[in-house]
């Protein structure tokens, strides 16, 4: 079909959730309880690095209304999880690596007795030195934290001749940047419940963004059969990455299996949650550009170490698609990219919205702004010079075969009122002290797992008896609205009214297993299953209508909710009669839809996974206001112009555009959860600091539509650029409003005020 055809594709339509979410009719798994219910709690570390010397549970079983108390000693299976390297214990049994650490499990009466009952759980340790700084952890003279080293991962990217492009610079700029741990601060806190059926079989409702992972890894615990175990994974109030890993949810089915059958809740608190949920990934990141007097950029060399914390979780992955795209979607000839993922004792990093991409981001952007400034071309005009287009070399040396939107996206921002009027813009300060400034940068985000990695997309169509269909995707809906588009998709598909489209994902025992929501993925993958299956279901309901009706099948088509029939009596079918024509038959109503995304045949030597086949692209435009008195900083205005392929539901992608937007304003000038030799000093949202309505700006989207074939209706994913280059477009503002380049993030008030203090000390000396 074509664009103009499209009856939803496009358009604004609101979710399909909607209503119930926002009534609270809609209950989380958190929220629910239930009759005869028990409390789980879990005990954790003491110190981020010591021995167990010994762990006495006594007192604590003997604790009236205690029902259980699990050490490792209870494991019945592999006490270890994690989802490329399972080097996390499920409960320790000798060594404690950080706070997070889970040392043992309670089941009360109450939550009250249950908190009381950790308290009488008796550990001895014996401590050891902390390690937290990550370059210290990769000396030699640094304690291990594990049998391997400390240095997790080590990826490394070259193209061309670096040293031969730095030789042959006119300038070359050079800086580091660090960034910040930045928590995922979902409003639902990891938590669930589970309880083991009549037949044995063991059902766990835990918010979570794989399920089918998830009961692999629950089962691998418990030496259970998979096949034995339910786990319902959506809806999730809030995950961005912080719930891709195991939670609680192998501490549930423990838990479960010591409660003689009755449903054992647990639901960790703020303060738990902070201290024991998976973090971003602080990086430190040296880059090092060479550029000629005409602007052009001939080699950049890029050296990120990733804390990855106490255990790898996602932190291999992390560090590889950081490195990856540590030149932007650009043509730079000569490159030299290494990136570290380091153990230390601070907690444990893993995914988060960007997966890296946003920690590096900031050194190529920056330093486009500061080659332009240098050679006064406009940062725009710079940026469009070195960026790729489809069927050209990128800098990591792949050519690049998929769908590119970068050009569509600078062109729509210089096009941009923010952009073309930006000296009216700054000029129009809140008080005379104060500073406006507008920054621009570009970035891109791999879409899908990369090279080496299964994925794969998977969705059924089911026929319900009152002539709706059921669409089911494993991928959950955590809160991006997946579940429209997958609805809009098969509405489109079907010619069916969106009204008579109903969504369930995320429960192993409904769906089939489609991959996780992460890397981008969950529109691309799981719509183009959908658009995959609906061909299947579209043959199924006019075989079944020409035979019920005994005519040829070139008369029968599909119409607008119905299958009409053509020169026959009988015009047409409902979806009713054809389910129960099929249902007098015992004849199966579903269709399945499967789809493999496309890899590039080669991975870069190195690389862990580089190139991917299908990125998504966005350009951020942004309007600060800096207080030079406090070092205050305030963004005013955001025009994102993301390139997604095909827009499939324009109030979707608005609403992921905002979201990424504010959650970047946070990690640039906000947040930051502070750990000091291994212990928390952040310990709630109290002294952790995120963007509220009143820090949220006006944020304009202005969506350009390039197409990638391979895509439903030639979708792409969008999930994760919305907040990267929103980060050094910031930092750009804020050195054009008042000249000082912030490298070390958050942009703190302190440490603007900071900037500007020692900016005037060295204009003062240089002028005497």
């Amino acid at each position: 079909m074509k664009h103009g055809e499209f009856k939803y594709i496009g358009k604004r339509v609101p979710r399909v959730d909607g209503p119930e979410r926002t009534t609270g009719q809609l209950k989380y798994m958190t929220d629910l309880q239930f009759p005869n219910m028990v409390w789980g709690k879990v005990l954790r570390a003491k110190y981020p690095h010591a021995k167990i010397v010994s762990i006495d549970t006594k007192e604590a079983e003997a604790l009236e209304g205690v029902v259980a108390v699990l050490t490792y000693k209870d494991i019945p299976g592999f006490n270890g999880f994690g989802i490329v390297d399972p080097d996390q214990p499920v409960l320790c049994e000798d060594v404690v690596r950080t706070t997070s650490d889970a040392v043992a499990l309670v089941a009360a009466e109450t939550e009250e007795i249950a908190e009381e009952a950790l308290t009488l759980i008796k550990v001895e340790y014996k401590q050891l030195e902390v390690v937290s700084d990550p370059e210290y952890a990769m000396t030699e003279s640094a304690p291990k934290l594990h049998p391997s080293g400390n240095t997790y991962s080590h990826v490394k990217i070259k193209n061309g001749d670096v040293e031969k492009a730095f030789s042959e610079a006119d300038f070359i700029l050079e800086n580091t940047f660090i960034s910040p741990r930045q928590m995922h601060a979902f409003i639902e806190t990891e938590g669930g419940w589970s309880m083991v059926e009549k037949d044995g079989s063991l059902t766990i409702y835990c918010p979570g963004q794989y399920a089918y992972r998830d009961r692999l890894q629950v089962a691998r615990a418990l030496a259970l059969n998979p096949d034995r175990i339910r786990i319902v994974s959506s809806p999730l109030g809030g995950a961005f990455g912080g719930k891709d890993e195991i939670t609680v949810q192998i501490y549930l089915a423990l838990l479960a299996l010591h409660t003689n059958g009755r449903p054992v809740k647990l639901h960790l608190k703020r303060e738990e949650s902070v201290q024991a949920g998976i973090k971003r990934h602080p990086f430190k990141v040296e880059v090092k550009t060479a550029v000629k007097n005409d602007g052009t950029i001939i080699g950049h060399k890029v050296r990120a170490v990733a804390d990855t914390g106490a255990y790898a979780s996602l932190g291999g992955a992390v560090i590889a698609l950081a490195i990856e795209h540590a030149c932007g979607p650009y043509k730079i000839p000569n490159i030299d990219l290494e990136g570290f993922c380091v153990y230390t004792n601070n907690g444990v990093s893993g995914a988060f919205r960007g997966f890296g991409v946003n920690q590096v981001c900031v050194g190529i952007e920056t330093h486009l702004d500061m080659i332009a400034e240098k050679l006064n071309i406009s940062p725009i005009e710079l940026r469009k010079i070195h960026a790729y287009r489809e069927g050209e070399v990128s800098s990591l040396g792949h050519l690049v075969k998929s769908s590119v939107g970068t050009h569509q996206t600078l062109e729509a921002a210089e096009n941009c009122d923010l952009w073309r009027y930006k000296e009216k813009y700054k000029s129009e300060t809140s008080e005379p002290w104060k500073k406006r400034g507008i920054g621009i940068a570009t970035s891109f985000h791999g879409v899908g797992m990369g090279i080496g990695v299964p994925d794969y997309g998977a969705a059924t169509i089911e026929l319900l008896p009152d002539g709706r269909f059921l669409v089911g995707v494993g991928c959950e809906e955590i809160g991006g609205g997946n579940g429209t588009v997958y609805a809009l998709i098969a509405a489109e598909c079907l010619r069916s009214d969106l009204s008579n489209i109903a969504v369930i994902q995320g429960d192993t025992s409904k769906t089939i297993d489609g991959g996780t929501v992460t890397a981008s993925r969950s529109t691309y993958s799981g719509g183009r299953a959908v658009a995959t299956a609906a061909p299947f279901m579209i043959k199924l309901l006019t075989e079944t209508a020409a035979e019920m009706l005994e005519v040829p099948l070139e008369k029968v088509s599909l119409a607008d909710n119905k299958i009409d029939i053509a020169d026959h009596s009988t015009s047409s079918v409902s979806y009713q009669e054809i389910y129960q024509y099929l249902n007098s038959k015992s004849w199966s109503t579903k269709v399945q839809g499967h789809f493999y995304l496309p890899k590039e045949k080669d991975e870069i030597k190195g690389s862990g996974g580089a190139p991917h086949h299908i990125y998504g692209y966005l350009t951020h435009v942004v309007l600060v206001e800096v207080d030079t008195l406090t070092g205050e900083t305030e963004v005013l205005k955001v025009v994102a112009i993301p390139d997604c392929g095909r827009v499939m539901n324009l109030q979707g992608l608005e609403g992921q555009t905002e979201g990424g937007a504010i959650m970047g304003i946070g990690y640039t000038l906000y947040e930051d959860v502070i750990i000091e030799n291994g212990v928390h000093r952040t310990k709630n949202l109290t002294d952790y600091i995120i963007p509220t309505i009143q820090e949220t700006p006006i944020i304009e989207t202005i969506p350009v539509e390039n197409p990638e074939p391979s895509g439903p209706f030639g979708a792409k994913g969008i999930g994760e650029v919305v907040m990267i280059p929103i980060i050094p477009a910031i930092t750009n503002a804020i050195y054009d409003a008042v000249g000082v380049r912030m490298k070390h993030l958050p942009a703190t008030p302190e440490r603007v005020h900071q900037a500007l203090k020692e900016k005037k000390l060295k204009a003062v000396r240089v002028r005497r």
